[in-house]
């Protein structure tokens, strides 16, 4: 690590860069009544993935970024509304829309009661045509994981389950309010593995209140023992203005970026040397997984989920908060559980925000995906594609020579290449390319 580089750009508040413009730059201009038109524009050909957010914990996890709350009740209303948001999607599109993806995110949607899951899934294959291939993915949180609920998450076909584990160490786990212990995540990993859910992903966060390498390395090391198929491996975001639960952590006990990128490249490290390849800027899978394998053909992506293999242009967005990508643009649903619920129950979409992309957006979406996903891109063709020029693509002039003299990038008959030892700063390099950054919107973490 070049920590020069690290000092310099470390305190940078940037983009994660998984959509382009990025959700702070939503507006009202996009609602229901856009929604219901980009809909029935989408062609009966297109393939699409669903994502389904369920907002529900058991308990609050102060480092936490999602949108979601503490319920010690069954969701079965939410379910219910969740039924009632996918029967207007039957009556706006004018066919069955194809699923090659599903994923339930959170939250915690392993939460619900197993019935409750099952009844969603059955919907969705009503409601949808679910391709006999459909790869189906679920958040899981090793502590609720109940016996009933993989068999019935089994017989549904979920064929991925990703697991939170963010880090073993005991004190980092107080700290976060997070107690989770290795025999559980095996219990956990073990069920989902008889029961035939062969696809294990593991999310691990660096960065974490009294969280230092050796930690970081001894908790790549648990989990290698478990051999998860992928790993995504996060900087924790400290934005207590935005999360107020995350003003539960000490600040002064967190590491300072050039701390946080060590413990980076130290659980890199290690992952590499159990057989892991790394994957764009944070994630890693075993060669033979199909990420590596899309990242070795060049058919990698990157989503509001991070990276993915899947090719799908349309995204449906089902649940409070949950954001949803069509060809025109994206479209975001209430936040709060209670307006998702009210917008349902009245018959109308929850679509409260969203953002129509013009030419100019397309053109940079396209440049910073690449270099998201490749550490690459070629400005020429890229440019050439969208009918403007190499020098147009170019936002941050100033920034972009810095990054050169630093060595950061380097640029060869107009293709551009991250340096492998500034992989840290990808989002760096990117945001030179980012014309709504100097915007003005807030809530972004730190660059390293």
């Amino acid at each position: 690590m070049r920590i020069e580089l690290a000092n310099h750009y470390g305190q940078e508040r940037l983009p994660r860069y998984t959509s382009y413009p990025s959700a702070p730059h939503f507006s009202p201009a996009v609602d229901g009544k856009t929604y219901v038109d980009w809909l029935r524009a989408i062609p009966a050909s297109c393939a699409a993935s669903l994502y389904l957010h369920v907002p529900f914990c058991r308990s609050m996890c102060w480092y936490c970024g999602c949108h979601t709350s503490v319920s010690k009740r069954n969701e079965s209303i939410y379910a219910a509304a969740v039924r009632c948001e996918m029967q207007l999607l039957t009556n706006t599109l004018e066919h069955r829309l194809p699923l090659a993806h599903i994923h339930f995110g959170g939250g915690t949607p392993t939460i619900m009661m197993p019935e409750v899951f099952a009844d969603l899934v059955g919907a969705m294959r009503s409601s949808f045509l679910v391709l006999p291939d459909v790869e189906i993915a679920v958040e899981v949180d090793p502590r609720t994981l109940t016996e009933p609920m993989t068999k019935t998450m089994a017989q549904c076909g979920v064929t991925r389950a990703s697991l939170g584990v963010q880090s073993f160490d005991a004190l980092v786990q107080r700290s976060i309010n997070r107690i989770q212990t290795f025999e559980q995540t095996a219990v956990a990993v073990c069920r989902l593995r008889q029961a035939g859910i062969s696809g294990i992903n593991f999310d691990l966060i660096y960065g974490l209140p009294h969280q230092n390498i050796d930690s970081c390395i001894e908790t790549v090391e648990k989990c290698v023992e478990l051999r998860p198929d992928r790993l995504a491996v996060f900087g924790y975001a400290h934005v207590p203005t935005f999360k107020k639960h995350q003003r539960r952590i000490a600040e002064n006990t967190l590491p300072d970026s050039l701390e946080r990128q060590s413990q980076s490249e130290a659980v890199s490290d290690a992952l590499q040397c159990a057989g892991y390849v790394r994957i764009g800027l944070d994630h890693f899978a075993l060669r033979s997984d199909p990420l590596a394998v899309a990242q070795r053909e060049g058919r990698l992506h990157r989503n509001f989920q991070g990276y993915t293999d899947h090719q799908e242009k349309v995204t449906i967005g089902l649940g409070a908060s949950a954001i949803g990508r069509l060809p025109q643009g994206f479209v975001q649903n209430a936040v709060a559980t209670s307006d998702y619920l009210h917008c349902v129950a009245t018959g109308h979409f929850a679509t409260i925000k969203g953002y129509a992309f013009s030419a100019d957006d397309r053109f940079r979406a396209e440049i910073i995906e690449r270099i998201m996903c490749d550490l690459a891109v070629d400005l020429s063709r890229v440019s050439h594609d969208h009918g403007r020029t190499v020098e147009e693509a170019i936002i941050d002039r100033e920034r972009f020579e810095r990054l050169l003299a630093d060595g950061v990038i380097t640029v060869e008959a107009n293709r551009l290449l991250v340096a492998e030892d500034s992989r840290f700063l990808t989002r760096s390099v990117a945001s030179t390319f980012d014309a709504h950054l100097a915007k003005g919107v807030g809530g972004y973490s730190g660059a390293v």
